[in-house]
């Protein structure tokens, strides 16, 4: 194995005594250690972050989007190097890996064009006889130092989605990867350093628990973006003191399927929705409620299209559903299935577990109070329930402490826009299932499924302060 992969800090690779070894989830071979940041070099990190920012705050328009262009063209370079590395350390199969890493390319192009269009206002302030002479004007400006901490299962586009906008807002940004998956994230510095970012602009810093909790306390922040499990994230934002805080989290997503739906297009999608990376995925398919009426042809038509699906090594361009990302996941997958047959559930397909791949799992005859609906099974489970009446989906749908996507498919407008105003979700996908993300969209949930919105536009709004600037328009002399 090679010498351990240094991280970044103010735009130096930093050696140190302590590492951490990085493993195939798939086959469990080493792939690489990996440098431990100790509590000199978080301090020295932070100091980094927060002293890059009237560097990255001066930045003009022009300068922010020729760095967010050229790092997009710079992953496209190396777009085989960032597919096989997440493939290597995530488990993720190489087809999804590809599509991650096309995606990245779109974040930091979308971000780029944003950078250019950060939106001001003019505001009239001549609402009373006293204030004629006065204007408003509206300016977004950076808010600061951002302290990022990013999950293992999009371990390049899920740090894309907070450093682009943070860099198009003009923001420094302190990255904590993944301790499964830091290696996606230290290639990414490589790129922003080759694409001129400036010294402490762009930060990737792998620790231990202990010292992220330093960095989330620490006030130089001004804003904490986290993504990951919500009991995690629900308890770092107590410890987050005056900082501003993002919350991107977990979710179980239904879908509801009413009697007049393309069920051919229902089956495909949900099955792409429920099973791909191992349905790894915070808005992964999950439970799944079908009228009554055509309960029976559509799980006959999902459980055709799951039992198609290839599982196994993830670096098979065929292979669907790889390996979870460590044995504990899968074991933990494979006794939630073991306890829901025991409470009456029904495997209609799937159910067993072999090292740390779990075979696509279908259930029926399942409870709301049983963990696989309850919960966020974050593995390739897929509960079917069939419902009477659509006010009956919908609530089943909200018994849920999660709400961050949902999907209906129907021919009817007026069933969509129905389940529009009563879902309780942060977007709800007509004919379309849970799982799909544009990487442009305002995207994130409510209840425990997290707090605030990502998409690059979104992020930026959250990455700047709104600053007024009042006229007191006097008439010039001489102008009567």
């Amino acid at each position: 194995m090679q010498e351990p992969r240094p991280f970044l800090v103010h735009g130096q690779w930093k050696q140190g005594d302590t590492t951490a070894r990085v493993v195939n989830p798939f086959n469990g071979h080493a792939i690489a250690d990996v440098v431990q940041a100790t509590e000199s070099d978080v301090e020295e990190a932070i100091a980094s972050t927060s002293g890059a920012a009237a560097t990255m705050g001066g930045l003009p328009a022009h300068a922010r989007y020729n760095i967010l262009q050229q790092i997009a063209a710079l992953i496209y370079r190396r777009r085989d190097e960032f597919a096989s590395t997440i493939t290597a350390e995530a488990g993720k199969p190489i087809a999804d890996a590809k599509r991650e890493v096309s995606r990245a390319v779109q974040t930091f192009t979308v971000a780029a064009e944003e950078a250019r269009r950060i939106p001001g206002e003019v505001v009239p302030l001549d609402w009373t006889p006293s204030t004629d002479s006065h204007l408003g004007i509206l300016r977004r400006f950076p808010i600061g130092p951002i302290l990022g901490i990013t999950p293992f299962n999009f371990p390049l586009n899920l740090v894309a989605h907070k450093v682009a906008p943070a860099l198009a807002a003009g923001n420094p940004i302190l990255i904590k990867p993944a301790p499964q998956t830091p290696l996606t994230a230290l290639l990414l510095g490589e790129v922003a350093l080759e694409a001129g970012l400036p010294p402490g602009g762009f930060n990737v810093v792998p620790c231990d628990n202990a010292l992220a909790e330093r960095f989330v306390m620490d006030p130089r922040f001004k804003l904490l973006s986290f993504t990951g499990s919500a009991p995690v994230g629900w308890m770092l934002k107590a410890k987050c003191g005056k900082k501003k805080v993002t919350l991107e989290l977990g979710g179980n997503a239904g879908v509801v399927i009413e009697p007049d739906a393309d069920l051919d297009l229902a089956a495909q999608r949900c099955a792409a929705g429920g099973f791909g990376y191992a349905g790894q995925s915070c808005i992964s398919v999950q439970r799944v409620f079908v009228h009554q009426s055509i309960a029976d042809l559509f799980t006959t038509k999902l459980l055709m299209h799951v039992a198609r699906l290839k599982a196994g090594d993830p670096t098979d361009e065929a292979t669907i559903i790889g390996p979870l990302i460590d044995q504990a996941a899968a074991q933990r997958v494979e006794s939630w299935i073991g306890e829901a047959v025991a409470e009456g559930a029904r495997v209609l397909l799937g159910g067993k577990r072999m090292g740390t791949v779990v075979e696509a799992t279908v259930l029926s005859n399942v409870k709301p109070e049983m963990k696989v609906s309850c919960r966020e099974v974050f593995g390739p489970v897929v509960t079917v329930t069939p419902y009477r009446q659509l006010s009956e989906a919908i609530a089943s749908l909200n018994q849920s402490d999660y709400g961050l996507q949902a999907g209906v498919f129907t021919q009817d407008i007026n069933k969509i826009f129905h389940a529009f105003r009563h879902l309780e979700v942060g977007a709800v996908l007509a004919n379309e299932i849970p799982t799909f993300r544009a990487d442009h969209m305002p995207y994130g949930g409510v209840k425990d499924s997290g707090l605030g919105r990502e998409g690059i536009r979104a992020a930026i709004e959250d990455m700047t302060e709104p600053r007024l600037l009042v006229l007191n328009l006097k008439e010039p002399a001489g102008s009567h």
